[in-house]
């Protein structure tokens, strides 16, 4: 989500500015969705519930949002909001406990995936997991296509650096410093993802 929610953004939201409410709305419902989509068991429905409510709510409590703070990236703030629509939402079906169990496990699961993606590839057995599998496209469905495509030529093909640099017709220097900027995107998202 671009960096563009502001102490200005957010100064024309609070005044009621349509253009800034609007412009929220259409960063946030695709993170939004996909955030929540895995983290309700792929209910498509609950899901487009859950992503209406935490706008509806984003939009009446937008006063406690924190530009500053959040360094203009408004993911994180929503996300914490969104975790709350998600419990009432499973707490309503009668699965929260079952529910939030299994996605506690699988953030840590996803903490011991990221503390490797930065030296090496990811195993088989942990790709194989569908659970992990979804949490880390949980992830990178965040990212910007350019870093999403290098981390899956890297640590889910395997290709060489020099591989992906001939693939991609850059230097190898230049898909190192690629790596290295989605590693930290990755990183930051994770974060705002699964600490929010």
């Amino acid at each position: 989500m671009p960096d563009t929610f502001n102490h200005r953004w957010h100064r024309k939201a609070l005044m009621g500015e349509q253009a800034a409410v609007e412009a929220l709305a259409q960063a946030a419902i695709g993170p939004l969705f996909r955030f929540c989509f895995y983290r309700l068991g792929g209910n498509r429905h609950l899901t487009e519930e859950v992503v209406q409510e935490t706008l509806v709510r984003a939009i009446r409590e937008l006063e406690k949002y924190e530009p500053v703070r959040a360094k203009g990236n408004i993911l994180g703030w929503l996300t914490r909001l969104a975790r709350n629509e998600i419990r009432r939402a499973l707490g309503q079906e009668g699965a929260a406990v079952n529910l939030q169990a299994l996605w506690d496990k699988l953030d840590d699961d996803l903490r011991c995936v990221y503390s490797r993606i930065e030296s090496e590839p990811l195993s088989r057995a942990v790709l194989d997991r569908e659970e992990t599998r979804e949490m880390v496209n949980a992830t990178m469905a965040q990212l910007p296509a350019k870093y999403r495509e290098a981390l899956e030529a890297k640590y889910v093909a395997g290709k060489s650096v020099r591989d992906i640099a001939a693939a991609l017709r850059i230097s190898e220097k230049a898909v190192e410093s690629q790596l290295t900027r989605a590693r930290k995107a990755f990183r930051a998202t994770f974060t705002a993802l699964n600490e929010a």
